[in-house]
C-alpha cells in the first residue's frame, strides 16, 4: 500500500473521521485514515448503534407486558406466559448490530478508496505520522509499523467516559457505558450515576431487563441540559415505570469490599446509603488528547479538548481536529458535520474547490435521547431564550391530545416551542415522547431555513400523525390550537 503522501490523513474512524474521508475523496483528494480499534469507532462499535439495539429490545419488553392493552390475550392471562429478556442474547444481538455496521464502514472505506491503516497513530510533526501496531476492544493485535505523510491531517479520535476519584471504574462492580453494553450477565440492582443521555438510557433499558434501578443525578433534575418542562415529564415517566430517582444527590462513596458495593449518597435530606449488584459511572465523556503526540508537535490542548478554530484548525499549521475531541456537543452527528466542514476547507485551500463552507452553526444541533419516551431539542430552551434577552410566546402541545399517540398507544409527553415574540422566529423546539427524535429534524430545517413559526402552522401536516403536534404547538402559542 502506498504510504506517501496524502492529500488528507485522518485519524481516528468515528462517524466524524469516516464520513470526512468519504467527503474527502468525494472532492477529489487523495485520502487516508488510520484506526487503532475497529472501523467506525465508537458509534458503531461500543455507542451509538448497539445502545439503540439494547433500547429495542428493552422497548419490546415494556410493550409485552402491556400487551393485553393491544388486544392480545395469552394462556392463564397472568403474564407468566409472555416472553422473557434473554440478557446475554439481548446483548449479542446488539453485538451483531455492530458487527454489521462495521462492514458497512470497511465497504464505504474501499468504495471511496480510501486506503486504511490499521494501528496507533502518532504525530511526528512536518506532515508526518507514525503507525504502531495496536489492540483493538476484541484483543486482536493489528497493524504494522509504518510512516505515513500527508498535506492535511484531521485528528478525530474521538472521547471515552469520564472517570471521578468517587467512582473508580473496575470494569466489573463500577463500571462504565463499555462494560454497560458488552456484560452478558444482568445484574439484580445497579446505581446509575449521572443522568444525562447515557444514563437515562442505560436506566431504561436495566429496568426492562428486570434490574432494579437507583438513577442518581447531582443536579435538581433529570437531563439537566434540556427544558425544564422536559425534566420534569421524564422523571415523572420514570417513577411511573418504577425507576428510583434520587436529584440534588452526591453518590460521595462506593464500599466494594464485599459481595455487591454500598453506595453512599448525600441527598437533600441527609446521608442515605443502598446496597446494589453493581454501580454504573455516567458522568461524561473527556476526549481522547493522550497518545497521539499533541504536546510533541506543539498542538494545544486543555481539559480533554484540543483547541481550534471555525474551520478545526488548531494552533499547528496543517493540523485540524474535528468531534469529541475538540469538546462538546459530544454527538456523532456534530462530529460528522465537523468533518465534512473541515475537510472541504481543506479543499478549497489546496484548490480542488472553488469556495469554502459555511461553519456548522451550533445554535441548531439538535440534541436526541432514545430513552422511552425519547427526548428531542434544538435550539434555545425556555429559561435561556429569556437570559438572552428575548420577549418569547410559548406553545405548548400534549401528546394526550394525538390521535395518532392514542392509536398507538402511547400519550406520554408533548411538543414545546419556544418563540420569539417580535418575529415570530423559532428560537427552540423541546419535544418528549414517542419517536420524538424523529419529529425534530422538522424543527431544525425550519430554523436553519429561518422560518417562522406561523410558516409551520400554515403548512398542512399530514393526518393522523405524530408531527401535526408541532404545527399545534406553533398555533397554541398564538392561541390558535385547534385540537387541544
Amino acid at each position: 500500500m502506498a504510504n506517501a503522501p496524502y492529500d488528507v490523513l485522518v485519524i481516528g474512524s468515528g462517524p466524524g473521521g469516516y464520513e470526512a474521508a468519504i467527503r474527502a475523496h468525494q472532492l477529489g483528494l487523495k485520502t487516508a485514515i488510520v484506526e487503532k480499534n475497529k472501523l467506525g469507532g465508537v458509534c458503531l462499535n461500543i455507542g451509538c448503534i448497539p445502545t439503540k439495539a439494547l433500547l429495542k429490545s428493552a422497548e419490546i419488553a415494556s410493550q409485552l407486558a402491556h400487551i393485553a392493552d393491544y388486544g392480545f390475550t395469552t394462556p392463564g392471562g397472568d403474564g407468566a406466559t409472555f416472553p422473557q429478556p434473554d440478557f446475554a442474547a439481548v446483548v449479542q444481538r446488539s453485538r451483531g448490530v455492530a458487527d454489521k455496521m462495521n462492514k458497512g464502514v470497511q465497504f464505504l472505506m474501499k468504495k471511496n478508496k480510501v486506503d486504511v491503516f490499521m494501528g496507533q497513530a502518532t504525530l511526528l510533526g512536518g506532515g508526518k505520522v507514525a503507525v504502531e501496531p495496536s489492540e483493538t476492544m476484541d484483543g486482536e493485535t493489528v497493524g504494522e509499523s509504518t510512516t505515513v505523510e500527508a498535506r492535511a491531517i484531521i485528528v478525530a479520535t474521538g472521547a471515552r467516559a469520564r472517570e471521578i476519584p468517587t467512582l473508580p471504574v473496575d470494569g466489573e462492580k463500577i463500571i462504565d457505558y463499555r462494560q454497560a453494553m458488552l456484560q452478558t450477565e444482568r445484574p439484580e440492582s445497579m446505581v446509575i450515576v449521572g443522568a444525562g443521555a447515557i444514563g437515562v438510557e442505560f436506566a431504561y433499558v436495566y429496568h426492562h431487563m428486570g434490574t432494579e434501578v437507583t438513577l442518581v443525578e447531582l443536579q435538581d433534575r433529570l437531563v439537566p441540559v434540556e427544558d425544564a418542562d422536559v425534566s420534569k415529564e421524564l422523571e415523572r415517566a420514570y417513577k411511573k415505570m418504577g425507576v428510583t430517582v434520587k436529584t440534588a444527590t452526591e453518590v460521595t462513596h462506593v464500599d466494594t469490599s464485599g459481595d455487591g458495593c454500598v453506595v453512599t449518597m448525600k441527598t437533600p435530606k441527609g446521608e442515605e446509603t443502598v446496597e446494589v449488584s453493581q454501580v454504573l459511572s455516567a458522568v461524561g465523556v473527556v476526549g481522547n488528547v493522550e497518545d497521539v503526540g499533541l504536546d510533541e508537535v506543539g498542538v494545544e490542548h486543555e481539559r480533554g479538548a484540543i483547541r481550534v478554530d471555525s474551520m478545526y484548525r488548531t494552533t499547528v499549521d496543517g493540523i485540524y481536529a474535528i468531534g469529541d475531541v475538540i469538546g462538546g456537543p459530544w454527538l456523532a452527528h456534530v462530529a460528522s458535520h465537523e468533518g465534512v466542514v473541515c475537510v472541504e476547507h481543506i479543499a478549497h485551500e489546496q484548490g480542488k474547490a472553488e469556495h469554502g463552507p459555511h461553519p456548522v452553526d451550533y445554535l441548531n444541533v439538535p440534541g436526541c435521547t432514545y430513552c422511552l419516551p425519547q427526548i428531542a431539542s434544538v435550539g434555545y430552551t425556555e429559561a435561556k431564550a429569556k437570559e438572552a434577552g428575548f420577549e418569547v410566546k410559548i406553545g405548548k402541545f400534549p401528546f394526550t391530545a394525538s390521535g395518532k399517540a392514542a392509536a398507538i398507544g402511547d400519550q406520554t409527553g408533548f411538543v414545546k416551542v419556544v418563540i420569539d415574540a417580535k418575529y415570530g422566529e423559532v428560537l427552540g423546539a423541546h419535544i418528549i415522547g414517542h419517536d420524538a427524535t424523529e419529529m425534530i429534524a422538522e424543527v431544525v430545517t425550519a430554523r436553519a431555513l429561518e422560518t417562522t413559526a406561523h410558516e409551520i402552522m400554515e403548512a398542512m401536516h399530514p393526518h393522523p400523525t405524530l408531527s401535526e403536534a408541532v404545527m399545534e404547538a406553533c398555533r397554541d402559542a398564538y392561541g390558535q390550537a385547534i385540537n387541544a
